[in-house]
């Protein structure tokens, strides 16, 4: 039997910038898998600052998150749109861009989507 174990986002266990310095992921591991706290930059986009990356059309993963600040846009590939911000949980299919709201950084908690999210 897995013993307690606590992770801190101040000492990740992995860290992933994204592109042009509009942010960075980090990661740490847990037993149930990877969860992932992404800082997005204002001016951050992920079809701008992430699909280099991903060499994907449009974000593939799915995202279930909670914001811890900022405010973040989604539009998925078939048109639908939602905007979340402070508060907000977020279940995201694949299939999406992404961008930054406003002049705040916007920070997502994720544990699901994040596992192989900007990772070169």
């Amino acid at each position: 039997m897995a013993g307690l174990v606590r992770k801190s986002f101040d000492a990740p266990d992995e860290v992933r910038p994204f592109e042009g310095g509009t942010g960075q992921l980090e990661v740490v591991n847990l037993a149930g898998g990877e969860v992932g706290r992404g800082t997005f930059q204002p001016g951050w986009q992920w079809s701008k600052h992430v699909k280099p990356i991903a060499g994907t059309e449009s974000c593939q993963a799915a995202h279930a998150g909670y914001i811890v600040s900022g405010r973040m846009k989604i539009v998925m590939d078939d048109g639908q749109e939602i905007e979340i911000g402070p508060g907000d949980a977020v279940d995201c299919p694949p299939g999406h861009d992404a961008w930054v709201v406003g002049q705040e950084p916007c920070v997502l908690v994720d544990w699901q989507g994040f596992s192989g999210y900007a990772k070169r």
